[in-house]
Protein backbone atom coordinates (compact mmCIF):
# COMPACT_ATOMS: atom_id res chain seq x y z
CA UNK A 1 0.00 0.00 0.00
CA UNK A 2 1.37 3.42 -0.97
CA UNK A 3 2.21 5.89 1.76
CA UNK A 4 0.70 9.42 1.68
CA UNK A 5 4.13 10.82 0.75
CA UNK A 6 4.47 8.45 -2.19
CA UNK A 7 0.95 9.23 -3.41
CA UNK A 8 1.76 12.94 -3.35
CA UNK A 9 4.98 12.38 -5.29
CA UNK A 10 3.19 10.20 -7.84
CA UNK A 11 0.53 12.89 -8.27
CA UNK A 12 3.18 15.53 -8.89
CA UNK A 13 5.06 13.38 -11.40
CA UNK A 14 1.87 12.51 -13.27
CA UNK A 15 1.37 16.19 -14.07
CA UNK A 16 4.78 16.57 -15.67
CA UNK A 17 4.88 15.66 -19.34
CA UNK A 18 7.87 13.72 -20.63
CA UNK A 19 10.73 15.68 -22.18
CA UNK A 20 10.72 16.17 -25.92
CA UNK A 21 14.26 14.87 -26.33
CA UNK A 22 14.89 11.29 -27.37
CA UNK A 23 16.24 8.62 -25.06
CA UNK A 24 19.71 8.87 -26.61
CA UNK A 25 19.81 12.63 -26.16
CA UNK A 26 18.31 12.36 -22.69
CA UNK A 27 21.36 10.51 -21.41
CA UNK A 28 23.61 13.48 -22.04
CA UNK A 29 20.84 16.12 -21.67
CA UNK A 30 22.16 17.72 -24.87
CA UNK A 31 19.88 18.42 -27.81
CA UNK A 32 20.56 19.82 -31.27
CA UNK A 33 19.61 23.46 -31.74
CA UNK A 34 17.69 23.19 -35.00
CA UNK A 35 17.36 26.96 -35.19
CA UNK A 36 21.07 27.70 -34.96
CA UNK A 37 23.02 29.78 -37.44
CA UNK A 38 26.72 30.43 -37.91
CA UNK A 39 26.64 32.94 -35.07
CA UNK A 40 24.62 30.91 -32.55
CA UNK A 41 25.35 27.68 -30.66
CA UNK A 42 24.62 24.45 -32.58
CA UNK A 43 23.48 22.68 -29.40
CA UNK A 44 21.48 23.47 -26.29
CA UNK A 45 21.23 21.92 -22.85
CA UNK A 46 17.83 20.30 -22.40
CA UNK A 47 17.49 21.73 -18.92
CA UNK A 48 17.49 25.25 -20.31
CA UNK A 49 14.33 27.13 -21.15
CA UNK A 50 15.19 28.54 -24.56
CA UNK A 51 17.21 28.23 -27.74
CA UNK A 52 18.92 30.94 -29.77
CA UNK A 53 17.37 31.98 -33.08
CA UNK A 54 19.39 33.22 -36.08
CA UNK A 55 17.68 36.62 -35.96
CA UNK A 56 19.28 39.57 -34.22
CA UNK A 57 17.65 42.69 -32.88
CA UNK A 58 18.17 45.87 -34.85
CA UNK A 59 21.23 46.81 -32.82
CA UNK A 60 22.76 43.41 -33.51
CA UNK A 61 23.94 43.11 -29.91
CA UNK A 62 21.43 40.68 -28.49
CA UNK A 63 20.32 37.16 -29.36
CA UNK A 64 16.68 36.30 -29.99
CA UNK A 65 15.39 33.36 -27.98
CA UNK A 66 12.48 30.97 -28.26
CA UNK A 67 11.23 28.23 -25.96
CA UNK A 68 13.16 24.98 -26.24
CA UNK A 69 9.80 23.19 -26.33
CA UNK A 70 8.82 24.85 -29.59
CA UNK A 71 12.02 25.99 -31.29
CA UNK A 72 10.68 26.02 -34.87
CA UNK A 73 7.51 28.09 -34.49
CA UNK A 74 5.55 30.24 -32.10
CA UNK A 75 2.71 28.44 -30.38
CA UNK A 76 -0.77 29.83 -30.97
CA UNK A 77 -3.14 26.93 -30.24
CA UNK A 78 -3.46 23.94 -27.92
CA UNK A 79 -1.74 20.86 -29.35
CA UNK A 80 -4.79 18.65 -28.72
CA UNK A 81 -7.40 21.28 -29.64
CA UNK A 82 -6.11 23.53 -32.44
CA UNK A 83 -9.68 24.62 -33.18
CA UNK A 84 -9.73 26.74 -29.99
CA UNK A 85 -8.63 30.27 -30.84
CA UNK A 86 -10.63 32.45 -28.43
CA UNK A 87 -11.70 32.46 -24.78
CA UNK A 88 -15.27 31.88 -25.93
CA UNK A 89 -14.28 28.74 -27.83
CA UNK A 90 -12.22 27.65 -24.85
CA UNK A 91 -15.24 27.85 -22.55
CA UNK A 92 -17.55 26.21 -25.10
CA UNK A 93 -15.08 23.31 -25.28
CA UNK A 94 -15.11 23.05 -21.48
CA UNK A 95 -18.91 23.06 -21.31
CA UNK A 96 -19.23 20.41 -24.03
CA UNK A 97 -16.58 18.20 -22.42
CA UNK A 98 -17.13 18.77 -18.69
CA UNK A 99 -20.73 20.00 -18.45
CA UNK A 100 -21.54 18.30 -15.13
CA UNK A 101 -18.09 18.73 -13.59
CA UNK A 102 -17.32 21.23 -10.83
CA UNK A 103 -16.29 24.60 -12.22
CA UNK A 104 -16.60 27.42 -9.64
CA UNK A 105 -16.79 26.90 -5.90
CA UNK A 106 -17.25 29.20 -2.93
CA UNK A 107 -17.67 28.70 0.80
CA UNK A 108 -21.19 29.20 2.12
CA UNK A 109 -21.89 31.11 5.34
CA UNK A 110 -24.45 29.51 7.64
CA UNK A 111 -25.41 31.45 10.79
CA UNK A 112 -22.26 33.53 10.45
CA UNK A 113 -20.01 30.48 10.17
CA UNK A 114 -18.12 29.65 7.01
CA UNK A 115 -18.96 26.14 5.87
CA UNK A 116 -17.93 23.81 3.07
CA UNK A 117 -17.58 24.68 -0.60
CA UNK A 118 -20.65 24.84 -2.80
CA UNK A 119 -20.05 24.31 -6.51
CA UNK A 120 -21.40 25.60 -9.80
CA UNK A 121 -20.94 23.19 -12.70
CA UNK A 122 -19.66 24.17 -16.13
CA UNK A 123 -23.18 23.77 -17.47
CA UNK A 124 -24.64 26.05 -14.79
CA UNK A 125 -21.94 28.65 -15.41
CA UNK A 126 -22.73 28.52 -19.14
CA UNK A 127 -26.40 29.26 -18.44
CA UNK A 128 -25.49 32.16 -16.15
CA UNK A 129 -23.00 33.64 -18.64
CA UNK A 130 -25.68 33.67 -21.36
CA UNK A 131 -28.07 35.46 -19.01
CA UNK A 132 -25.44 38.04 -17.99
CA UNK A 133 -24.42 38.71 -21.61
CA UNK A 134 -28.04 39.00 -22.69
CA UNK A 135 -28.72 41.32 -19.78
CA UNK A 136 -25.93 43.62 -20.91
CA UNK A 137 -27.39 43.63 -24.43
CA UNK A 138 -30.79 44.40 -22.90
CA UNK A 139 -29.30 47.55 -21.37
CA UNK A 140 -27.89 48.62 -24.72
CA UNK A 141 -24.23 47.63 -24.44
CA UNK A 142 -22.84 47.29 -27.93
CA UNK A 143 -20.31 44.76 -29.16
CA UNK A 144 -16.77 45.85 -28.33
CA UNK A 145 -17.74 47.87 -25.23
CA UNK A 146 -15.48 47.78 -22.18
CA UNK A 147 -16.86 46.18 -19.01
CA UNK A 148 -15.21 46.86 -15.65
CA UNK A 149 -14.94 44.27 -12.87
CA UNK A 150 -14.48 45.96 -9.51
CA UNK A 151 -14.48 43.23 -6.86
CA UNK A 152 -12.28 40.42 -5.59
CA UNK A 153 -12.22 36.81 -6.76
CA UNK A 154 -15.57 35.04 -6.62
CA UNK A 155 -17.65 32.92 -9.04
CA UNK A 156 -19.52 35.93 -10.44
CA UNK A 157 -16.20 37.41 -11.60
CA UNK A 158 -15.59 34.46 -13.89
CA UNK A 159 -19.22 34.29 -15.06
CA UNK A 160 -19.04 37.94 -16.15
CA UNK A 161 -15.70 37.29 -17.87
CA UNK A 162 -17.21 34.32 -19.73
CA UNK A 163 -20.11 36.57 -20.76
CA UNK A 164 -17.72 39.21 -22.06
CA UNK A 165 -16.01 36.59 -24.22
CA UNK A 166 -19.28 35.19 -25.57
CA UNK A 167 -20.69 38.61 -26.53
CA UNK A 168 -17.44 40.28 -27.66
CA UNK A 169 -17.13 42.70 -24.78
CA UNK A 170 -13.73 43.76 -23.45
CA UNK A 171 -13.20 42.99 -19.76
CA UNK A 172 -11.24 45.55 -17.74
CA UNK A 173 -10.32 44.45 -14.19
CA UNK A 174 -10.23 47.25 -11.62
CA UNK A 175 -7.96 46.92 -8.58
CA UNK A 176 -10.17 46.82 -5.49
CA UNK A 177 -7.18 47.71 -3.27
CA UNK A 178 -6.28 50.96 -5.02
CA UNK A 179 -7.61 54.38 -4.22
CA UNK A 180 -10.35 56.18 -6.15
CA UNK A 181 -7.89 58.17 -8.28
CA UNK A 182 -6.42 55.06 -9.93
CA UNK A 183 -9.86 53.52 -10.50
CA UNK A 184 -11.20 56.74 -11.96
CA UNK A 185 -8.20 56.97 -14.28
CA UNK A 186 -8.65 53.40 -15.60
CA UNK A 187 -12.40 53.85 -16.12
CA UNK A 188 -11.90 57.04 -18.12
CA UNK A 189 -8.80 55.86 -19.96
CA UNK A 190 -10.49 52.70 -21.27
CA UNK A 191 -13.94 54.25 -21.71
CA UNK A 192 -15.75 51.66 -19.60
CA UNK A 193 -19.50 51.50 -20.26
CA UNK A 194 -20.61 49.10 -17.50
CA UNK A 195 -19.10 48.23 -14.12
CA UNK A 196 -19.76 45.17 -11.97
CA UNK A 197 -19.03 45.88 -8.31
CA UNK A 198 -19.97 44.85 -4.77
CA UNK A 199 -21.60 47.11 -2.15
CA UNK A 200 -18.18 47.97 -0.68
CA UNK A 201 -16.66 49.12 -3.97
CA UNK A 202 -19.93 50.78 -4.98
CA UNK A 203 -19.31 53.35 -2.26
CA UNK A 204 -16.00 54.22 -3.89
CA UNK A 205 -17.64 54.59 -7.29
CA UNK A 206 -20.29 56.89 -5.88
CA UNK A 207 -17.60 59.23 -4.59
CA UNK A 208 -16.62 60.15 -8.17
CA UNK A 209 -19.60 59.02 -10.22
CA UNK A 210 -19.87 62.42 -11.90
CA UNK A 211 -16.23 62.13 -13.05
CA UNK A 212 -16.72 58.94 -15.10
CA UNK A 213 -19.12 60.07 -17.86
CA UNK A 214 -18.63 56.98 -20.04
CA UNK A 215 -20.33 54.68 -17.50
CA UNK A 216 -23.96 53.88 -18.32
CA UNK A 217 -24.64 50.85 -16.14
CA UNK A 218 -23.52 49.72 -12.67
CA UNK A 219 -24.32 46.15 -11.60
CA UNK A 220 -24.05 45.38 -7.88
CA UNK A 221 -23.09 41.80 -7.04
CA UNK A 222 -24.53 40.73 -3.71
CA UNK A 223 -26.80 43.76 -3.35
CA UNK A 224 -30.59 43.98 -3.27
CA UNK A 225 -32.50 46.27 -5.63
CA UNK A 226 -34.32 48.09 -2.85
CA UNK A 227 -30.98 49.07 -1.30
CA UNK A 228 -29.45 50.51 -4.46
CA UNK A 229 -28.99 54.27 -4.54
CA UNK A 230 -30.85 56.62 -6.83
CA UNK A 231 -28.91 59.60 -8.09
CA UNK A 232 -31.07 62.29 -9.72
CA UNK A 233 -27.92 64.27 -10.55
CA UNK A 234 -26.73 61.47 -12.89
CA UNK A 235 -29.83 60.11 -14.60
CA UNK A 236 -27.70 58.58 -17.36
CA UNK A 237 -26.34 55.92 -14.98
CA UNK A 238 -28.55 52.92 -14.23
CA UNK A 239 -28.10 50.83 -11.10
CA UNK A 240 -29.22 47.21 -11.03
CA UNK A 241 -28.47 44.18 -8.89
CA UNK A 242 -26.69 41.17 -10.35
CA UNK A 243 -29.74 38.98 -9.68
CA UNK A 244 -32.03 41.40 -11.51
CA UNK A 245 -29.64 41.50 -14.46
CA UNK A 246 -29.70 37.69 -14.57
CA UNK A 247 -33.49 37.68 -14.58
CA UNK A 248 -33.75 40.28 -17.32
CA UNK A 249 -31.21 38.39 -19.38
CA UNK A 250 -33.07 35.08 -19.03
CA UNK A 251 -36.28 36.71 -20.23
CA UNK A 252 -34.53 38.34 -23.18
CA UNK A 253 -31.91 35.83 -24.32
CA UNK A 254 -29.71 37.07 -27.14
CA UNK A 255 -27.52 35.06 -29.55
CA UNK A 256 -23.78 35.02 -28.92
CA UNK A 257 -21.47 37.42 -30.74
CA UNK A 258 -18.34 35.25 -30.90
CA UNK A 259 -15.05 37.14 -31.12
CA UNK A 260 -12.14 36.40 -33.45
CA UNK A 261 -8.65 35.48 -32.21
CA UNK A 262 -7.34 38.96 -33.12
CA UNK A 263 -10.14 40.74 -31.23
CA UNK A 264 -9.33 42.39 -27.91
CA UNK A 265 -10.23 40.20 -24.94
CA UNK A 266 -9.09 42.36 -22.04
CA UNK A 267 -7.16 45.45 -21.06
CA UNK A 268 -4.99 44.54 -18.10
CA UNK A 269 -3.72 47.59 -16.22
CA UNK A 270 -0.67 47.84 -14.02
CA UNK A 271 -1.24 48.70 -10.38
CA UNK A 272 0.07 52.23 -10.88
CA UNK A 273 2.78 52.04 -8.22
CA UNK A 274 5.25 53.90 -10.49
CA UNK A 275 2.81 56.49 -11.84
CA UNK A 276 -0.54 56.30 -13.58
CA UNK A 277 -1.67 52.75 -14.46
CA UNK A 278 -0.63 51.48 -17.91
CA UNK A 279 -3.09 49.39 -19.88
CA UNK A 280 -1.88 46.28 -21.71
CA UNK A 281 -4.18 45.33 -24.59
CA UNK A 282 -4.43 41.55 -24.94
CA UNK A 283 -6.27 39.66 -27.66
CA UNK A 284 -8.03 36.32 -27.38
CA UNK A 285 -5.19 34.82 -29.40
CA UNK A 286 -2.63 36.16 -26.92
CA UNK A 287 -4.30 34.46 -23.95
CA UNK A 288 -4.88 31.17 -25.78
CA UNK A 289 -1.25 31.06 -26.98
CA UNK A 290 0.00 31.65 -23.45
CA UNK A 291 -2.18 28.87 -22.01
CA UNK A 292 -1.25 26.44 -24.79
CA UNK A 293 2.45 26.92 -24.09
CA UNK A 294 1.98 26.15 -20.40
CA UNK A 295 -0.09 23.04 -21.16
CA UNK A 296 2.74 21.72 -23.31
CA UNK A 297 4.82 21.32 -20.14
CA UNK A 298 2.27 20.46 -17.44
CA UNK A 299 -0.72 18.13 -17.65
CA UNK A 300 -3.94 18.90 -15.81
CA UNK A 301 -6.99 16.71 -15.16
CA UNK A 302 -10.71 17.29 -14.45
CA UNK A 303 -10.10 15.72 -11.05
CA UNK A 304 -7.74 18.56 -10.15
CA UNK A 305 -8.82 21.41 -7.89
CA UNK A 306 -7.29 24.89 -7.97
CA UNK A 307 -7.60 27.57 -5.30
CA UNK A 308 -8.09 31.10 -6.59
CA UNK A 309 -6.87 33.86 -4.28
CA UNK A 310 -4.30 35.75 -6.36
CA UNK A 311 -5.94 38.94 -7.71
CA UNK A 312 -7.85 38.42 -10.93
CA UNK A 313 -6.76 41.93 -11.85
CA UNK A 314 -3.30 40.39 -12.43
CA UNK A 315 -2.59 38.53 -15.66
CA UNK A 316 -0.98 35.64 -13.75
CA UNK A 317 -4.31 34.63 -12.20
CA UNK A 318 -6.22 35.34 -15.41
CA UNK A 319 -3.93 32.96 -17.31
CA UNK A 320 -4.36 30.29 -14.65
CA UNK A 321 -8.14 30.52 -15.10
CA UNK A 322 -7.85 29.98 -18.87
CA UNK A 323 -5.75 26.86 -18.28
CA UNK A 324 -8.13 25.50 -15.64
CA UNK A 325 -11.12 26.06 -17.89
CA UNK A 326 -9.52 24.25 -20.83
CA UNK A 327 -8.78 21.19 -18.71
CA UNK A 328 -11.98 21.04 -16.68
CA UNK A 329 -10.22 21.89 -13.41
CA UNK A 330 -12.48 22.94 -10.53
CA UNK A 331 -11.71 26.41 -9.17
CA UNK A 332 -12.45 27.12 -5.50
CA UNK A 333 -12.33 30.75 -4.34
CA UNK A 334 -10.92 31.91 -1.06
CA UNK A 335 -13.00 33.82 1.51
CA UNK A 336 -11.37 37.10 0.56
CA UNK A 337 -8.94 37.25 3.48
CA UNK A 338 -5.36 36.08 2.97
CA UNK A 339 -5.02 35.56 6.73
CA UNK A 340 -7.69 32.84 6.44
CA UNK A 341 -6.11 31.22 3.39
CA UNK A 342 -4.80 28.22 5.35
CA UNK A 343 -8.35 27.53 6.55
CA UNK A 344 -9.59 27.68 2.95
CA UNK A 345 -6.82 25.30 1.87
CA UNK A 346 -7.85 22.82 4.56
CA UNK A 347 -11.49 22.96 3.42
CA UNK A 348 -10.81 22.83 -0.33
CA UNK A 349 -7.76 20.52 -0.37
CA UNK A 350 -6.57 21.74 -3.79
CA UNK A 351 -4.18 19.76 -5.95
CA UNK A 352 -2.90 22.94 -7.62
CA UNK A 353 -1.54 25.92 -5.68
CA UNK A 354 0.01 28.89 -7.46
CA UNK A 355 1.57 31.75 -5.59
CA UNK A 356 4.14 34.54 -5.59
CA UNK A 357 7.42 34.86 -3.68
CA UNK A 358 5.96 37.21 -1.09
CA UNK A 359 3.34 34.69 0.04
CA UNK A 360 5.72 31.74 -0.17
CA UNK A 361 8.06 33.65 2.13
CA UNK A 362 5.18 34.26 4.54
CA UNK A 363 4.26 30.56 4.58
CA UNK A 364 7.92 29.64 5.01
CA UNK A 365 8.27 32.06 7.92
CA UNK A 366 5.19 30.61 9.58
CA UNK A 367 6.47 27.05 9.30
CA UNK A 368 10.00 27.83 10.47
CA UNK A 369 8.67 29.85 13.40
CA UNK A 370 6.41 26.99 14.46
CA UNK A 371 9.31 24.54 14.20
CA UNK A 372 11.77 26.74 16.09
CA UNK A 373 9.34 27.15 18.99
CA UNK A 374 8.35 23.48 19.18
CA UNK A 375 11.38 22.38 21.18
CA UNK A 376 14.87 21.11 20.35
CA UNK A 377 13.86 17.47 19.80
CA UNK A 378 10.96 18.22 17.46
CA UNK A 379 13.09 20.72 15.56
CA UNK A 380 15.84 18.14 14.99
CA UNK A 381 13.30 15.55 13.84
CA UNK A 382 11.75 18.06 11.43
CA UNK A 383 15.13 19.08 9.98
CA UNK A 384 16.15 15.46 9.47
CA UNK A 385 12.85 14.53 7.81
CA UNK A 386 12.84 17.68 5.66
CA UNK A 387 16.42 17.20 4.41
CA UNK A 388 15.79 13.54 3.66
CA UNK A 389 12.62 14.31 1.72
CA UNK A 390 14.25 17.16 -0.17
CA UNK A 391 17.19 15.03 -1.27
CA UNK A 392 14.83 12.26 -2.39
CA UNK A 393 12.77 14.65 -4.51
CA UNK A 394 15.87 16.22 -6.07
CA UNK A 395 17.09 12.75 -7.03
CA UNK A 396 13.68 11.62 -8.30
CA UNK A 397 13.41 8.92 -5.64
CA UNK A 398 9.94 7.86 -4.57
CA UNK A 399 10.09 7.44 -0.81
CA UNK A 400 8.03 4.76 0.87
CA UNK A 401 7.61 6.67 4.12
Amino acid sequence: MESPAQRRLNALQSHLLPSAVSAAEDESLIGRNVTSSSSSPPFFVDQQYSVVLPEKLQTGKWNVYRSARSPMKLLSRFDDHPEIGTLHENFVHAVETYRDYKHLGTRIRVDGTVGEYKWMTFGEAATAREAVGSGLRYYGLEQGACVGLYFINRPEWMVVDHACSAYSYISVPLYDTLGPDAVKFVVNHSGIKAIFCVPETLNTLLSFISSIPSVRLIVVVGGADEHLPSLPSTPSVKFVSYLKLLGQGRRNLQPFCPPKPDDIATICYTSGTTGTPKGVVLTHGNLIANASAFCRKVKFYPSDVYISYLPLAHIYERSNQVICCNNGVGVGFYQGDNLKLMDDLAALRPTIFCSVPRLYNRIYAGITNAVSTSGALKERLFRAAYNSKRQAIMKGIQANN
